[in-house]
This record gives structure tokens, C-alpha cells and sequence, in this order.
């Protein structure tokens, strides 16, 4: 049997394009989460959770996994539902942007978007299978932190609702 996990995992960006990488690289490593979900109604849940970032495919992407709410076996998580799901992030340098798939194989929640920076933010834009708009942003973004904003804005409507609000913090050590 092939080591899976080895050929999968990277120690860092491919040299190629190292310089486009570091957008979602600078997240790589461990961070706890506090998430709060929305409902329409203007309710709110908040959970604990953790988000994992590492190097896969040679460097050439970004994977991580997000898990909400932290223990497993909790309670569904109201409005959002529990999350334990991967995103592949890759940078494709024939657009200048990266191409996004999450999978939440728990929920069958599956997504693609392109994501791109935006000033200090970064910002992804895609679709659900009921055409409604999805956008992910990453906000307030620093070496310890980051703010990360789950929104759509169905066909119909004239405004973004935002969904999920994410606060996270690396882990020490």
C-alpha cells in the first residue's frame, strides 16, 4: 500500500509560482474557530470549531479541513449544521486566480468558486446547484488571526445575507 498521506502532503509552495501561493498559504497550520451562524430571522448560534491548513500536490495547492462543532458526536449545529469538510484551494495561473472546491461529503454540501484578493481580503465567488450567489471572504486577516464571512444572495434578491461568521485564531506551539 502507497503512503497515501506522503504523496499527498507538501512541505511548502512549489517554487513555480511561490509568489501567487502565499495568498492562501499564509494560512498553513492549526486554528481554533468561534463560529456564528444566521438564520433569516436574525437568530444566532455560536460553536467552537477548528479549521486545518497545510500544503498538498506538490506545493501546488492548498487544502484544508474545517471542523464545527469541535467534538465529535455534538448536536447538529442550529441553522449551519455540523461541518466536517475540505477545501482544495489551487492557483491557476492561466486566470490569475485560484480555483475553489469545497466538500462536505456529511451534509452533501459541494461548492466551486474562483477566489482572488480583493485589497487586504480575500474573496471567493461562486454558485449553488440553485443558482443562488455564494461568497466566502477572508477579512482582517493577520499572522495570528483571521475573519472569515460566509455569504449568499439568492436569484431573487436584491441584497447579501451573510450565512456564517467565522473568528479564528492559530494555535500556539
Amino acid at each position: 500500500m502507497t503512503d497515501f498521506a506522503r504523496l499527498l502532503h507538501a512541505d511548502g509552495p512549489n517554487p513555480e509560482h511561490a509568489a501567487a501561493l502565499r495568498l492562501y498559504g499564509r494560512f498553513v497550520g492549526d486554528w481554533d474557530a468561534e463560529i456564528t451562524a444566521r438564520g433569516p430571522d436574525g437568530t444566532k448560534h455560536t460553536a467552537p470549531g477548528e479549521i486545518h491548513f497545510g500544503w498538498v500536490l506538490e506545493g501546488r495547492a492548498v487544502q484544508d479541513v474545517w471542523i464545527i462543532p469541535r467534538s465529535s458526536g455534538s448536536p447538529a449545529f442550529p441553522i449551519a449544521g455540523n461541518w466536517y469538510g475540505t477545501t482544495l484551494r489551487v492557483y491557476d495561473p492561466t486566470i490569475d486566480a485560484w480555483r475553489i472546491s469545497w466538500f462536505d461529503p456529511g451534509r452533501s454540501v459541494f461548492r466551486q468558486q474562483i477566489g482572488r484578493p480583493r485589497g487586504d481580503d480575500i474573496v471567493q465567488e461562486g454558485k449553488t446547484d440553485a443558482g443562488d450567489l455564494t461568497r466566502w471572504s477572508f477579512t482582517e486577516i493577520a499572522d495570528d488571526s483571521f475573519h472569515w464571512l460566509g455569504e449568499v444572495k439568492p436569484a431573487p434578491a436584491a441584497d447579501w445575507r451573510l450565512v456564517v461568521d467565522v473568528r479564528a485564531r492559530r494555535r500556539k506551539g
